[in-house]
């Protein structure tokens, strides 16, 4: 006699040779011991979009220490003077850094479907987005944001290095390049983007000595302003209400007011110093576009004389050299592009 199994012993039997769930599982994966902290590796945390930034990176350079837009906060900071020349590797030539896309349509395509170029500029965008909005801002508390102390004596023309080329628009309307500026006088340049940051350059530049200098120069001498503004709408105001800088300024200076709106790149704020967008920045630059001397902030007695001290050694120089002397003409420019 042939017993056959009910269909309830048979459903009892399946349920017994069901394989462990994934609950089971989980559970004795609880119970098992864990692995000694010595014999296990340790992960490495993820790195943070703060400490891969733009070149060159903090610990390099005359201002490794100084408070920058990016980076790790700093929670104290006193200024030093500048032990060595601040400035571009290479002599700037006009038509550099002027922030414009020359390539052609074809090229555009071909950057935009190149990966390794994609992840390159993701890199760039991820950078940029992760720095602190108000660092600046914060960064200001430190010394009214004073960067850095001008060295006592200008630096020597053999081991100086160069202001960049920069691109913008005059005053007088057109754009120009600076180095055509630049090239064959003795230049007092400020660098600033705001009122608070315009009046700390204008510390420097509105001395009585140092004016008396550029005034009995011949023309050898001048003062070149650079109005940087990246913000589209903010640049637009400056430019609907640049008639007004046109009567603060006078007509002579025209030319050698630039209202900047690309082309400093984080490598040239980082080869000149500008590491803070709320501080003004001067530079006496000499005939051969060489950063002879730098201050930030506000100007201390101490930097304004040896600003125009510097000054008056620059033009002593182009005398002993030969540098003709012929008065300051109207900035090479041309039409906009």
């Amino acid at each position: 006699m042939i017993l056959r199994p009910s269909c309830r012993a048979v459903t009892c039997l399946s349920r017994q040779c069901r394989p462990l769930s994934t609950s089971y599982l989980r559970l004795a994966a609880k119970k098992s011991p864990a692995p000694s902290p010595s014999s296990a590796p340790r992960p490495s945390p993820p790195p943070s979009p703060l400490d891969d930034e733009v070149p060159p990176p903090e610990g390099q350079g005359p201002l490794a220490h100084a408070p920058r837009y990016y980076g790790r906060p700093h929670q104290e900071f006193t200024p030093t003077p500048l032990s060595r020349p601040i400035g571009m590797p290479h002599p700037p030539q006009a038509g550099e850094n002027r922030g414009i896309d020359t390539r052609t349509l074809k090229q555009r395509r071909d950057d935009f479907v190149d990966y390794e170029k994609h992840l390159a500029r993701r890199k760039k965008l991820t950078s940029v987005a992760s720095r602190p909005y108000f660092r600046d801002w914060r960064n200001m508390r430190f010394h009214k944001g004073k960067t850095f102390l001008a060295p006592p004596r200008p630096f020597k023309a053999s081991v100086s290095l160069y202001f960049p080329n920069l691109y913008g628009r005059t005053l007088a309307g057109p754009h120009a390049d600076t180095t055509p500026l630049l090239r064959g006088r003795a230049s007092v340049v400020s660098v600033f983007s705001s009122m608070w940051a315009q009046r700390q350059a204008e510390s420097f530049s509105a001395d009585a000595a140092l004016r008396g200098v550029l005034d009995g120069s011949g023309g050898r001498a001048q003062l070149v302003q650079i109005n940087v503004e990246e913000d589209a709408l903010k640049a637009l105001l400056i430019r609907l209400f640049s008639w007004s800088l046109r009567r603060r300024v006078g007509r002579a200076d025209w030319g050698r007011y630039l209202l900047l709106r690309k082309g400093l790149t984080d490598e040239i704020r980082e080869s000149i110093g500008v590491l803070n967008g709320r501080v003004g920045y001067t530079y006496l630059v000499d005939h051969q576009c060489r950063i002879r001397w730098a201050g930030s902030g506000d100007a201390d007695d101490g930097e304004k004389e040896s600003l125009a001290k510097g000054l008056q050694r620059v033009l002593k120089e182009m005398e002993e050299e030969g540098v003709e002397e012929e008065g300051v003409g109207e900035p090479v420019v041309e039409k906009e592009v």
